[in-house]
């Protein structure tokens, strides 16, 4: 059974998006020493946290099972004994297992790979244009530009949670949706919902995350 490393977070990764880390807790800096001393593809497991925090000895309590693959693509050390760490999305997993006889000051885990169904193609792009005429419905809503989304369908699946500024526990539905046509159906849903409530209620979007995570 595959092991990764893991870095719990209070962020979701995709497939496709990049994350900057800023790693400073000994037991990060030891598994990034690790993964750039011993892997040609030095790849790690993100996994949200469902109950706790990123920083402190278990801090991280319980953890959601489907997680993201990262790849570090860079680091760079900034002095303070701290790192900048730039991770990309790589490919879903299952948390089967804590690996708890590891042997390592940071947490590695058991998982299982997911695959990347599409479901119906027709219904796929059919779904993926409503999804994106939403998003600029959203983005008119709010005063903002419109961006030019993925061609894809599963790209444009994945990118819904960051370009609607979803909290973590729908970004993690996302993630977790078993094909692309349930993931967009579901996007759909959530854009059309925060139109709703922008325009409506006059509610102001939710920061973006942005910058680099802190472990």
């Amino acid at each position: 059974m595959p092991r990764l490393p893991l870095f719990p977070l209070g962020t979701v990764l995709v497939p496709g998006a990049e994350l900057p880390l800023q790693v400073f807790e000994p037991r990060y800096i030891a598994m990034l020493q690790d993964l750039v001393a011993g892997a040609d593809q030095p790849d790690f497991g993100v996994v949200a946290i469902r109950h706790g925090h990123e920083v402190g000895a278990d801090a991280a309590r319980d953890l959601h099972e489907i997680g993201c693959v990262a790849r570090v693509s860079g680091a760079a050390a900034v002095g303070d004994g701290r790192f900048l760490v730039l991770g990309e999305g790589r490919r879903r997993f299952h948390l089967d297992r804590v690996a708890t006889e590891a042997g390592t000051a940071y947490l590695t885990g058991e998982v299982s790979w997911l695959g990347e169904e599409t479901g119906d193609p027709v219904e796929a792009a059919d779904l993926a244009q409503s999804v994106r005429d939403a998003l600029d419905d959203y983005a008119r809503a709010l005063g903002a530009q419109e961006a030019p989304w993925p061609d894809d369908p599963t790209e444009l699946s994945y990118a819904v949670g960051s370009a609607a500024l979803l909290g973590l526990s729908e970004r993690q539905q996302l993630l977790a949706a078993p094909d692309t046509c349930a993931r967009l159906r579901l996007g759909l849903r959530m854009v059309r919902r925060e139109t709703t409530l922008s325009r409506g209620l006059g509610l102001a979007p939710r920061e973006p995350e942005g910058g680099y995570n802190p472990n």
